[in-house]
């Protein structure tokens, strides 16, 4: 009785059967998630566009129903960011139809700029780098600004940073939107009025002509914030805003001048499609690491491995005996009479 050698096609179909099933559970809970990083390298434009009221300094009077513009450009600095953190400089512009011509955007109607430094896993603020929020002193706070964290929840409230009230505003599920024909998770809050400094400027200005010049006291809302994320990358595909900046008396309880006010400045449809598309690639690439390839490689190992296995078996058996054979060395017996 002897067993058949195991043929190379069982153990090959085994071997990497095998192989499939270890790479499985290796894409999904060790590569996938070294994928969910913010980049180092950033480079993007946003454009908001929409109407409102802007106060002319030169004419010395509010300009209603006027077009309003807002572009931030965000680059990474790669040099001081590592594998943990990154590091992006912001540079915001908000125009009017008085400054919208002008190629310097640090004269814009209201020019910013800010450094931004992250957790490229988590999205929460690290304060190192020369963090910069615009304000001297000031640290970033929250855990959403330029983006939301990867994996966005619904359940939760994320606290998201106004760059112009230097604080955070909680931000609460408000259900699916879809843009461009890609849906998002939709995020809606709001900032009540809060006095973000003080401007020197004409006492007639605020309501107070027998003074040539006094400290106003700037006031700062933004009736609705609407941000609609990618679910699976954070990234924001559409943003809205209703900003309301105003000068009151030292001390006063009332708006006096509208500095700038809009019912709503949104992201322009181009800018809408660029970040759908990039939300797009980014979601199908994760999903490809950490869904798809992971299934099809546990369903093929589970497949190979199995048929490794049975041609395995199977050459393994011993042969069956020849029962019309008689055994080696024994004389064959005669046949009764």
């Amino acid at each position: 009785m002897s067993r058949r050698t195991a043929s190379p096609l069982s153990l090959v179909l085994l071997g990497l059967g095998v192989f499939l099933l270890v790479l499985a559970p290796m894409l999904a809970f060790y590569v996938e998630p070294r994928a969910k990083l913010n980049p180092v390298d950033i480079d993007s434009t946003t454009r908001y566009e929409g109407t409102g009221t802007f106060y002319d300094a030169d004419a010395q009077k509010e300009r209603e129903n006027q077009e309003i513009t807002i572009v931030r450009r965000v680059l990474g600095d790669v040099a001081a960011g590592d594998d943990d953190t990154a590091v992006w400089d912001a540079a915001t512009a908000i125009d009017t139809p008085l400054t919208r011509e002008i190629d310097d955007p640090r004269q814009a109607f209201q020019f910013t700029t800010e450094r931004w430094v992250m957790d490229r896993e988590t999205n929460l603020p690290e304060h190192c780098c020369d963090e910069n929020t615009g304000v001297d002193g000031n640290r970033f706070g929250g855990d959403a600004y330029l983006k939301f964290p990867f994996d966005v929840d619904k359940e939760h409230t994320y606290r998201w940073w106004d760059s112009t009230a230097q604080d955070v505003v909680a931000l609460r599920y408000d259900g699916t939107k879809e843009i461009q024909g890609y849906t998002g998770l939709a995020f809606t809050g709001k900032v009540e009025p809060v006095k973000t400094g003080t401007r020197q400027v004409p006492g007639a200005m605020v309501g107070l002509p027998d003074k040539d010049q006094v400290f106003a006291d700037e006031w700062y809302a933004n009736e609705k914030i609407e941000l609609v994320a990618d679910e699976r990358t954070g990234r924001i595909i559409y943003a809205s805003i209703a900003p309301k900046k105003t000068l009151r008396q030292p001390g006063g309880g009332t708006d006096e001048v509208t500095l700038l006010h809009s019912d709503g400045i949104a992201f322009t449809e181009e800018t809408q499609q660029e970040q759908v598309d990039l939300a797009d690639e980014d979601s199908s690439r994760l999903q490809l690491v950490g869904e798809t390839l992971p299934v099809a490689a546990l369903v093929a190992g589970f497949v190979l491995a199995g048929a490794g296995a049975v041609l395995l078996a199977r050459r393994g058996r011993p042969d069956e005996p020849d029962r019309d054979r008689e055994p080696d060395g024994v004389p064959p017996q005669p046949v009764a009479a």
